[in-house]
Parts: structure tokens; sequence; C-alpha cells
């Protein structure tokens, strides 16, 4: 096994004509931890994820594993395993695809057999792969970056496509590679796909980074609010106006800016309101994501 080093992105720019999809990005992914790479459709996951993999040439800044980049590996499939817009020939085995890429990288061809069966699909090694499910191609296509027992991997949307049972195994997987001192990448639009496998987070909008921390700080991040209601619903709004508090509208009343609930419901006291509901909110994890990334536009 080929020993975890850093990914390392400093200043990164790429621009597309008059669209620039990633700008001045800058973050540090350490062995040992699975990182998810976050941010909705279109932040500039993929042109990052390209321009790590040689695939783009940037603009300005850089991105390397442990200051070197991927185009100057002496061995690159022994020190990184990516899988990014995986595509197979539909005629092809699963054996034969990964052989194609052990003969040309000079790695040993034993390695196919190992790591079908490290993936789950060593029984449909001889099926064509056109007749393979997404989620048995998302094997495969892990099973790629496991052919030269790797220390770094770099994994775009790897649950997707997964039905329960796989989403269970590969978040297995990930922390498994992790405890081995390996360094893992993973990116996902959905912080839901990957809250329970990461350990880092790395939250990109627009091309831009909006947030790099351990898990927990993303949860510490969220405001706490407070949730108010009344059978009165109009006297409520009129006793938060004059309180000159701010609110919107929620499914299980009015969502206060307001941490304090005993505020809130002094608020109410003084304008005569009857309320049938007061309580502290603490914004989950998924709401404190959506609240950094927005909207996204496509890059």
């Amino acid at each position: 096994m080929a020993d975890g080093i850093p990914i390392e992105i400093t200043g990164l720019t790429k621009r597309f004509g008059a669209v620039t999809a990633v700008e001045d990005l800058g973050f540090t992914v350490q062995p040992g931890k699975v990182t998810g790479f976050l941010g909705p459709n279109g932040a500039g996951k993929t042109t990052t994820l390209r321009v790590l993999l040689g695939l783009e040439r940037p603009d300005a800044g850089t991105a390397t594993f442990g200051g070197t980049p991927y185009a100057a590996l002496p061995r690159p499939l022994e020190t990184v395993g990516a899988s990014l817009d995986a595509s197979f020939h539909p005629g092809r085995s699963a054996r034969n695809h990964l052989l194609v890429y052990a003969t040309a990288a000079g790695i040993d061809r034993s390695r196919v057999p190992a790591v079908l069966a490290q993936v789950g699909i060593a029984e449909y090694a001889d099926r064509r792969v056109g007749g393979y499910s997404l989620g048995m191609r998302q094997r495969l296509a892990l099973a790629y970056t496991l052919l030269g027992d790797p220390g770094v991997f770099v994994l775009d949307e790897p649950i997707n496509g997964l039905d329960p049972e796989g989403i269970k195994w590969i978040r297995g997987f990930l922390q498994a590679l992790a405890r081995e001192g390996r360094t893992v990448l993973v990116s996902s639009h959905l912080l839901s796909e990957v809250q329970q496998s990461v350990d880092d987070v790395v939250i990109i909008s627009k091309g831009r980074l909006v947030k790099r921390g351990t898990l927990a700080s993303l949860e510490l991040d969220a405001a706490p609010r407070t949730i108010v209601d009344s059978p009165d619903r109009a006297a409520l709004v009129a006793a938060l106006d004059a309180a000159g508090l701010e609110y919107t509208e929620g499914r299980g009343g009015l969502i206060v800016a307001e941490p304090d609930p005993a505020r809130v419901g002094h608020a109410a006291f003084v304008g005569g309101v009857e309320l049938s509901a007061l309580h502290r909110l603490k914004s989950g994890l998924e709401e404190s994501f959506l609240s950094l990334v927005g909207g996204g536009d496509e890059s």
C-alpha cells in the first residue's frame, strides 16, 4: 500500500471563457480521514477534481498530491485511485476492463481478481458491463481505483445509484481506507449522502470556498432560533413586529431569529397573545449546509 499524502489546493482559479468555474480556492485534505467535498450541482466540484487529476489546466494556483502535480507522479495509479466520469465498454467484461488498465500501468494482473472481490462483484467478473446496474458500475469504478493499492483516493459522487445496502457498504469501505492511513476525498452535492462517512468537510458554492472544518463544526455553525405559534397567528405577528423580532413562516409556527425563547415569550405576553408552541430550534446539519451554499450556477 502506498502512503497517504495530503491533497493540497492553493489559490486555484479556472475559467471557461467568461465563466469563472473556480475562484481562488484553497484547502488541504489530510491522510487518515474521509473528507467530504460538498456543494450543489454546478458549484465547481468536478472542475476542481479535473484540475487536480490533470484533465484541465488551471488559470492560476496549484492542485497537487504532497506538492507533486498528478502529471508528474512516477506511477500515478499506485499513488492515486480516482473515479471521475467513469466510462466502460459495454461489450467488455469487468475482468477484461480492469486487465486492460492493469497491463497498461504495469500492475500485477493478480490485483484484478483481488479488487473485484474487495468491492463485492467477483461473481459477476465475466459478465458484460453493458448488463450491469448503476450500482454495480459504481463498484466497478471503485475496483479500478484500488488496482494500484494507492494511498490517496479521489471519488466523485461514489454513492450515486447505490441501494441502501450498497450505501451502507461504501460508508464502511471509505472509513476502512481512512483507518489504514489513506487520504480519502469524496465529492457529493448532498450532505445527507455522506454525513455518516466523513470526518471533515470542504464546502464550495459558485466556485468559492464557504466552509472547511470538521463535520461537528458545521453543526456548531447552525444558528439557534425559536419556534413560536398561537391560535391567533395575526396577533402573534403583531406582537413580534412590535418587539422588533425577525421571523419567517414555518410548518410548525413562526421561526424567530432569536435564540432565547424567553424573549419571544415575553413579546407575546406583552402583546396579550396566547401561545400554543414555544421552544428553541437548532438547525440540523443539512439545514446548515443549505444555508451556506444557497443556489449554484452551472460550472
